[in-house]
């Protein structure tokens, strides 16, 4: 193989590789913009439990036992 095609050859690696970082980049972005919205409802479902925790549930000494014991 002479120097011009590997010069052809490595160019053309670099355009694919170039090709490839840009798509995963792209879905990195994605993926961060989901963890980033999955993240905020998760913190809405947390305050919502730790807001209605009280009236909701009855404390441990105030359960009363299943109908089998």
């Amino acid at each position: 193989m002479d120097l011009e095609q590997q010069l052809i050859d490595l160019q053309t690696k670099n355009a694919y590789l170039e090709h490839t970082l840009q798509e995963l980049n792209e879905v990195m972005v994605s993926q961060q913009t989901q963890i980033d919205a999955l993240e905020k409802k998760l913190q809405r479902v947390l305050n919502y439990l730790k807001n209605n925790q009280g009236s909701q549930l009855a404390r441990v000494d105030e359960e009363v036992p299943p109908p089998h014991y």
